[in-house]
């Protein structure tokens, strides 16, 4: 059986969003919780698992700035799939030491989340619950978990139905993000990609590090994109952590690797002595299209 490593404990929207995006397979595989994103790629790098899943950008917040700097600095496999996933983010706790006062929730002294989570519900949360403490936690799920262990003591997380359900929760409110558009990019790296259905786009991502910092010089890297019409789904630039102000510039294509325009986009950034990375080229789905 297949592992993929996952952020934990059990219950994370990284587990919900994997189990879904594979879901009518998911006895082929066995899913497997790590502490933090970071054992996820080097459980995955050592074999103990066959991949692992990180979410890398959430349409409410933007780019998860750690995992990706993870992916380029820490990672040394490719991409092997994306795809989109709601982030629903739901209230979570035990019904029977809350009571609702209008729009308000009275009973809850302290929220457990991640910043993330607490920030995509801060309309909600400023309605609902103006006046009480949050706590962070090292994901939605753990929150849950601690949750779960501290019966009437008036906590309260925000998480996932799946966490819910694994702990033995109630759902004190449900879909309590800000944004009903509040969708979350997923990666899923190792060595060799599962079986997947097809996809009617695939994506590859670079990394380019300019020969030097020059007037123009982003705009002779763009170009080599520009003129051939080849489609950059995100552009991002990323410190190289080797000296303040030196940037690499983190490059989303639509277009496979195998490409002829592709690879002659890389040979002139190369020619002007830029060094392209490849991180992965890989088929990227759509939350529609996983539902059909």
């Amino acid at each position: 059986m297949k592992k993929i490593a996952f952020l934990g404990p059990k219950g994370t929207v990284s587990e919900e969003a994997v189990r879904h995006f594979l879901r009518g397979s998911e006895q082929e595989y066995s899913f497997i919780p790590y502490k933090n994103v970071a054992d996820c790629f080097q459980a995955t790098e050592s074999g103990d698992v066959d991949w692992m899943v990180a979410p890398i950008e959430n349409a409410i917040e933007g780019s998860v700035n750690l995992h990706m700097d993870l992916l380029i600095h820490e990672n040394k496999l490719p991409i092997q799939a994306e795809w989109v996933y709601p982030s629903i983010q739901n209230l979570i706790g035990h019904s029977k030491e809350v009571t609702m006062k209008g729009s308000m929730i009275e009973g809850i002294s302290k929220i457990i989340s991640i910043p993330v989570a607490t920030a995509q519900c801060r309309k909600f949360l400023t309605t609902a619950l103006p006046d009480v403490e949050q706590e962070s936690a090292s994901s939605t799920a753990e929150g849950v978990r601690i949750v779960s262990k501290s019966k009437g003591q008036g906590i309260a997380a925000i998480g996932t139905r799946l966490a819910a359900e694994i702990y033995g929760l109630d759902i004190l409110a449900a879909d309590i993000t800000d944004y009903h558009n509040n969708f979350t990019r997923f990666v899923l790296v190792g060595s060799e990609r599962p079986k997947l259905p097809p996809s009617n786009v695939i994506k590859t991502t670079i990394v380019v590090n300019l020969a030097e910092d020059h007037p123009g010089a982003l705009h002779q890297l763009l170009s080599a994109f520009a003129w051939r019409r080849i489609n950059l789904t995100k552009l991002e630039s990323r410190p190289t952590k080797r000296k303040l102000g030196s940037y690499f510039f983190y490059i989303d294509i639509e277009l496979s690797l195998d490409s002829v325009l592709l690879q002659a986009s890389f040979s002139e950034i190369e020619a002007l002595g830029c060094r392209v990375r490849v991180i992965g080229s890989y088929p990227t789905y759509t939350y529609q299209a996983i539902e059909n």
